[in-house]
C-alpha cells in the first residue's frame, strides 16, 4: 500500500466539515414534515437522529453520519467514522444494532487497500457496539468520505431528547474537548510528542459505556458534542427550553495541549461560523477572551455526551464513570433564574 497523506483531500476533517448551522438552518426553514403519530422525533428539534415507533415498547432509532478524513491512518479514520456515526444512537438513549456504509472514493488515487483498512477500522468500533455491518453504498469521486448510517432500537418512553433539561440538573459531559484545534496542530506538524495518539485515542473510543451507565439514571436531556462545539450543541439543548443553562469555564475537560494550540491560532474554520451563528444565545461571551470562545464553539469528531441530569443523579453517574476509566466532568447547571446561557470562569 503506497503511502498516502489522506488529510491532504480535503480542507475540512471530519465533523469540521459540517453544513454551517446558517445554511442549514435556511435550508430545513419552511420543510413541512408529513403528521405521523409514530414519529417520535424529527428534523424539527435538531435532534442527533430519529425514532420512530414500532410498538408500545419497541422503537427504531436512525442516523446518518460521514465526513472526510481526520487523520492519515485509513484504519483509524474509518474507526472514528463509525465511532462518531454511532454515537448518535447514544445520544438518544438507544443500543446500536446494525449500519450499512457510506463511501466517496477517489479510486485513481487511492487503490483498493486503503478502502479495505478503512472498512476494517469501521468493523472494529461496530464490533465493540455489538451492531452488525450489512451493507453499503459507494460511489467515485475527487473527495474521500466516509461515514456510516446507523439503526438502533429504543424503549419508546426511555428515548432521550436534547431539550428536555429541567430546572437544577446539573450537566455531565463525557469526554474532554478539543478535537478540532488538535487536528489543525497535527495537520500542521507541530503537535508535540504523544498529542496524536492521544487525539485518536479519544476519538475512536465509542460512548457506549458512558451510555450503559447513563441508562442506569434518570436523565432529562441528552445530546454528543460535535461539530457544532460545546456551545453550538448546547444552544440546541437550550432553544426550547424555559430554562437556563450556565457552563464553569475551569470545570471543563480539555485535552492535553489543546489551549496552547488555541492561542497559537491553530483554531478551525467552524469555530467561527459555530460561534457567529449562536452568539446571541451566549449572554456574557463578550467577556471571555476571543482564544475561549472560539475553544468552546471548536467542532468536535466523536465528542463526548452531553447530559442533563439531577445534582445527585449527576455526582452518582460522574463516580461510576470515573472508577471506569471515562475522562468526565459536570461542567454547568440548569436553573429557571438564568436567561439563555452564561459561562462561568
Amino acid at each position: 500500500m503506497k503511502e498516502v497523506q489522506l488529510t491532504a483531500f480535503s480542507k475540512f476533517a471530519g465533523c469540521g466539515a459540517k453544513v454551517t448551522p446558517a445554511m442549514l438552518d435556511k435550508a430545513l426553514c419552511g420543510l413541512v414534515q408529513p403528521y405521523n403519530p409514530n414519529v417520535l422525533s424529527d428534523f424539527n428539534h435538531a435532534e442527533d437522529a430519529g425514532v420512530y415507533k414500532l410498538s408500545d415498547d419497541l422503537a427504531i432509532v436512525q442516523t446518518v453520519d460521514f465526513f472526510p478524513p481526520v487523520c492519515d491512518d485509513p484504519f483509524y479514520f474509518g474507526k472514528i467514522a463509525a465511532t462518531n456515526a454511532i454515537s448518535d444512537i447514544y445520544a438518544m438513549g438507544g443500543v446500536p444494532i446494525m449500519a450499512v456504509s457510506i463511501v466517496s472514493f477517489p479510486e485513481e488515487k487511492l487503490d483498493s487497500s486503503y478502502l479495505t483498512k478503512i472498512l476494517e477500522g469501521a468493523l472494529d468500533a461496530l464490533k465493540e457496539s455489538g451492531a452488525a455491518l450489512v451493507g453499503g453504498h459507494s460511489i467515485r469521486d475527487e473527495q474521500l468520505t466516509f461515514g456510516l448510517c446507523v439503526v438502533g432500537t429504543v424503549h419508546p418512553d426511555k428515548m432521550w431528547s436534547n431539550n428536555r433539561a429541567q430546572d437544577g440538573d446539573f450537566l455531565l459531559l463525557t469526554k474532554p474537548l478539543g478535537s478540532g484545534i488538535l487536528q489543525n496542530a497535527v495537520k500542521a506538524q507541530i503537535a508535540g510528542e504523544g498529542d496524536e495518539d492521544r487525539l485518536l485515542k479519544v476519538m475512536s473510543t465509542l460512548n457506549r459505556e458512558a451510555a450503559e451507565i447513563l441508562r442506569k439514571f434518570d436523565v432529562h436531556a441528552c445530546t454528543d458534542v460535535t461539530g457544532f462545539g460545546l456551545l453550538g450543541h448546547l444552544s440546541e439543548m437550550a432553544i426550547d427550553n424555559p430554562n437556563g443553562f450556565e457552563i464553569v469555564l475551569k470545570d471543563i475537560p480539555l485535552m492535553e495541549g489543546v489551549k496552547r494550540y488555541a492561542e497559537q491560532g491553530f483554531i478551525p474554520g467552524g469555530s467561527y461560523t459555530n460561534r457567529e451563528h449562536r452568539k446571541h444565545l451566549v449572554s456574557n461571551l463578550d467577556e471571555l477572551d476571543e482564544t475561549r470562545q472560539l475553544l468552546l464553539f471548536d467542532p468536535q469528531t466523536s465528542g463526548g455526551l452531553l447530559a442533563s441530569l439531577r445534582v445527585e443523579q449527576a455526582h452518582d453517574a460522574l463516580k461510576v464513570m470515573r472508577e471506569a476509566g471515562i475522562e468526565a466532568a459536570i461542567i454547568g447547571r440548569v436553573s429557571k433564574e438564568i436567561e439563555g446561557i452564561v459561562v462561568r470562569a
